[in-house]
């Protein structure tokens, strides 16, 4: 809700920038987790909670989330790739691929994304750059574009391996960009496919246990512990939440949503049903509206108040032109300055030029 609306006489000279505010409301009553490191993030990148986010850690298959994303932009999902002997037998979770067997890019994908299958990120990974080292090199290039500056990958699997971290605050920026490319977010959201004879059942239990989650990624090596991304979606909020090293990951994962679903809200503060009419002086109109450039929505704790602050002039004079500046709304919390929006005119006002009806005739006597 919003806490009242001012009406400033005169547009102010001084100039604002938008502020990036942190939210630190969960100090007080967030829940308690068995991660050691942990966040939860909005879609939009803001921060809601975290517990040593920044910590370098051991990532497990969770580390697949880049390897499929960096695949997703280097292959067409329809391409074949030829199973080699060296693809096939890898350490760990698989999805049983045979040399000689041909499988499209989309069916590997799945292998990767539901069973976390080692062998088709090698195959993957081989058939995307050549070689995994390649691969590697892109994984690495695309963490840094992501701006995952805590991350290093040494492999496309996730196995424990030296150079081979990421954090919690990486992992989730990861999972945004990845949300935001529908095959991976399609891919990401089956819960089975078959690819072959195989019938492949997706490892992440949120699916089915978290209301709202639309996809994640487990991970799981004795040395690094329980890893899990995930991401949920309800009301048109959307949140990813990363667990690093977390016995009880499944649960950390829901209380930590039903927390944040509880506490924060997408919240529209500026909207096109906001106007101030302002009276023209030697105009062809009395009046002239001002409303804003642009809608403006905020990600907040609910119940937060706000102010807004509607600066113009008293008057204007003609002619007045559409779109130019008739003054701003200052959005403030607390007094702190969260955003300024531009006003300005909606319409376009002439100035007023009567013009003669009749001459005057003069008789001379």
């Amino acid at each position: 809700m919003l806490k009242k609306l001012i009406y400033a006489a005169i547009l102010a000279a001084a100039v604002y920038n938008v502020y990036n505010t942190e939210l630190r409301a969960w100090a007080d009553d967030s829940p308690s987790l068995s991660a050691h490191s942990a966040i939860v993030m909005h879609s939009g990148g803001e921060v809601v909670f975290e517990q040593n986010p920044d910590e370098k850690m051991l990532i497990a298959s969770t580390t697949k989330i880049m390897t499929a994303l960096v695949v997703l932009e280097n292959c067409a999902l329809d391409e074949q790739v030829e199973i080699l002997p060296e693809y096939c037998g890898i350490e760990g979770s698989s999805m049983y691929l045979a040399p000689g067997e041909r499988c499209t890019v989309e069916e590997l994908l799945q292998g990767l994304l539901l069973v976390s299958g080692n062998d088709a990120a090698i195959a993957l990974a081989c058939h995307t750059a050549g070689d995994t080292d390649s691969f590697v090199a892109l994984m690495n290039a695309k963490a840094f574009a992501l701006g995952m500056e805590n991350s290093s990958f040494a492999n496309p699997h996730g196995l424990d391996g030296e150079g081979h971290y990421s954090t919690a605050r990486d992992m989730a920026k990861l999972m945004c960009a990845c949300m935001e490319n529908e095959d991976f977010a399609r891919i990401n959201a089956m819960k089975s496919s078959t690819v072959g004879e195989r019938v492949l059942y997706n490892h992440n239990k949120l699916l089915s246990g978290c209301p709202g989650c639309i996809g994640g990624k487990t991970g799981y090596t004795e040395a690094a512990g329980r890893c899990l991304v995930s991401c949920a979606e309800r009301e048109g909020t959307r949140y990813i939440c990363v667990t690093l090293s977390a016995p009880d990951d499944w649960n950390d994962h829901k209380k930590l949503y039903n927390w944040a679903f509880s506490h924060y809200c997408l919240r529209k503060v500026v909207d096109g049903e906001i106007g101030f009419e302002i009276p023209v002086v030697s105009g062809t109109a009395d009046k002239v509206r001002a409303v804003p450039e642009e809608e403006f929505s905020i990600f907040l704790p609910v119940d937060t108040e706000l102010t807004l602050l509607a600066e113009m002039a008293r008057f204007t004079y003609a002619p007045v032109r559409q779109g130019e500046t008739a003054g701003r709304i200052l959005v403030l919390r607390d007094g702190e300055l969260l955003r300024e929006i531009r006003l300005v005119y909606e319409s376009q006002v002439p100035v007023d030029r009567p013009s003669l009806s009749a001459k005057k005739t003069l008789e001379i006597a």
